[in-house]
Parts: C-alpha cells; structure tokens; sequence
C-alpha cells in the first residue's frame, strides 16, 4: 500500500532525498563549503541539515572556499568510484570551477573511452527574488545544457525536487542540479517516488495555448493562467523539468493540440534554452501552428539589488499574460 504523501518543503525535500540516498547507497559522499557549520548547519539554504550527524565527517564534508579545487575534486572522486554530490553556495560560483565541469568531468567518458563512469552532482542554485544582485542571481542553465556529456536539471516543486534528485544522484552522468533560491521555503506533496531525468510535467491542462516555463516562470505561469482563464484563453503549462535531456515529446504533443506556443524562462532572452525549443516545435510542428512561437526571458541586464529593479528585470505574471494574448491574436488587456 502506498503511503500518503508529505507536505515538505522544497529545502526539506531536498534534504530527504539526500538521507534517503545516503542511507541506500554507503558509497554516496557530498562536499562543499560550511556544510555543517552555517547557522544551524546544512548550508546557506539548510539543505544539508543533520546529514554530518547521521552519516558523519567522512562522507558529508566541509571544504576550503575554492570551487575550481572543489569541482575537480568531486569529479575525480566520482570517476574514482563514489556517488559525489558537490554542493555549491550559488550557481554564479559554479564558473570558478568550469574546467572541472565542462573540460573534465563531461568528457571524461569520451576520453577515455568508456572505461569510467562520473557520477558527479553538482547541486546548486540560480534565479533572482531574494535581493542577492548580480553576482549571485544569474540563471545559467543554458550554459550548461550546451556543455556534450552533462546533464541538467531544474525542479520547481518539492516532489520534484526529492524524486530527480535521487535519480540524479542514480545517474552515471555528470550532472548539474540547479535548484532555485526563491522557492526553497515553498510547500508541496511529495511521494517520495523517483522521476527519471527527461520527462516533462504537465503542470496544468489546457486547450488554446502552450506555455512551457521552469522554476519560478512556472508558479507566475500558474498565476497567469488563473487570469487568461476569465478571457476564455485556456493554458496548457508545461514544465519540462530537466533541460537536457530535455523532453520535447511533452510539448509536441500538447502544441499540436493548442496550436499556440509561449516559452517563458528567467534567464536572459538572448540565446535562452527558449530558442532552441521554439526552434524544435517550428521544425516539427509547422503545420499545425495557428501562429508564430513566442519567448519571453529576462532583460539582457545584471541582476539588480534594487528588489523593485530586480522585478522589473524577469518576466512577471502580467508580463505572461499580456504576451499570452498576443500569442493568441488578443489584445484585451487583463489585469493580475
């Protein structure tokens, strides 16, 4: 019999998951900088609370500040046989360690002819909404999701948050698990059930417009979606959880039953991830297209500290829902 699912946290979730793998698998180790030591120990965010207690120093171990010496560290520890979850403060530091990322770990197979597996995740986090500016609110994801040999992830709720990072931690593949800052404290259900990485998920049916969005542009999609419905627009929200592999099945499939596309991501615009799925879905879909895809993404901007500048920067629900309407050959202007 299954057993109901929890109310937690995304940082809970995160947190279970971790326990919940460590306890599986005794080969599994995690590194990173005040693990045990920040506040009440477990991390800026908390997500590592308790586990030096339970698992101790030997398997969950703080580390130097230095994420070039700590990436390639857990790269080599993983091509050396352990399951490595690295853990680093904010995503914007993920770029001191790139060599270890982008140079080894993801080629490491390749190189040396498959004689190795890099079970390597690197956990981190991105997006704006907390007041931390420029260099610690960037959303990278692309960057990643470009880099042949790794994989990419980014949950939006707490049961994804629990079920794909186990799986990542499962995977034989470098992965880079971005999580985002502003919906730690959100609460959701969670079955405690892994999610295999590339596999979308349909966060909302709908009949007259596919909007495909991750993380935070998702909960604002959501929120958009409440509004577009009293103008009898009727959204199909797709959130495809992992941008490599990336499931464009997912969205074929409901565009070709709304006929509209509209991608949303917090990261920049130019050169997004939106492109190369509006790209996919013209290719594959053309014909059954009612109307041009659209995208939305961030201004080609840093990050402001101003909370007030930080909003005017990324994609709102208004914003959503007034490039919805015009996805949809509408102009009736709708009020969030």
């Amino acid at each position: 019999m299954n057993k109901p699912a929890q109310q937690l946290t995304i940082w809970r979730a995160l947190n279970a998951a971790l326990h919940d793998e460590f306890t599986e698998d005794p080969s599994t180790i995690i590194m990173g900088e005040d693990l045990t030591t920040w506040g009440t120990g477990g991390g800026i965010y908390g997500v590592t609370r308790k586990m030096a207690d339970v698992f101790g120093k030997e398997r969950v171990r703080d580390t130097p500040i230095s994420e070039e010496t700590l990436i390639s560290a857990g790269a080599g520890a993983a091509m050396a046989g352990t399951r490595t979850v690295v853990e680093i403060m904010y995503s914007d530091f993920m770029l001191l360690g790139a060599d270890g990322l982008i140079n080894q770990a993801a080629k490491s197979r390749y190189m040396f002819g498959g004689q190795f597996s890099t079970p390597l995740v690197v956990r981190s986090n991105g997006g704006s909404g907390i007041g931390k500016a420029a260099q610690h609110s960037q959303s990278l994801e692309t960057l990643y999701a470009h880099i042949p040999g790794l994989e990419v992830v980014v949950p939006g709720t707490a049961n994804d948050a629990y079920g794909l990072l186990r799986s990542a931690i499962k995977s034989e593949n470098p992965t880079v698990f971005l999580e985002h800052k502003a919906l730690y404290y959100d609460k959701g259900p969670v079955t405690k059930e892994l999610i295999p990485l590339g596999q979308a998920r349909v966060a909302r049916e709908g009949k007259d417009l596919t909007i495909v969005a991750t993380q935070l542009m998702t909960k604002r999609a959501l929120e958009a979606a409440q509004v577009l419905s009293a103008q009898g627009v009727d959204v199909e929200i797709i959130d495809p959880r992992t941008l490599y592999p990336f499931d464009m099945e997912t969205v074929f499939s409901s565009v070709r039953k709304t006929r509209h596309l509209l991608v949303v991501h917090e990261a920049v615009r130019d050169f997004g991830w939106g492109g190369e799925f509006v790209s996919n879905t013209v290719q594959e879909c053309w014909g059954e297209l009612d109307a041009a895809p659209r995208r939305m993404g961030a201004a080609r901007a840093p990050i402001p500290y101003s909370e007030e500048l930080e909003e005017a920067v990324i994609p709102s629900a208004q914003n959503i829902v007034d490039e919805a309407l015009a996805t949809v050959g509408r102009h009736t202007k709708l009020t969030v």
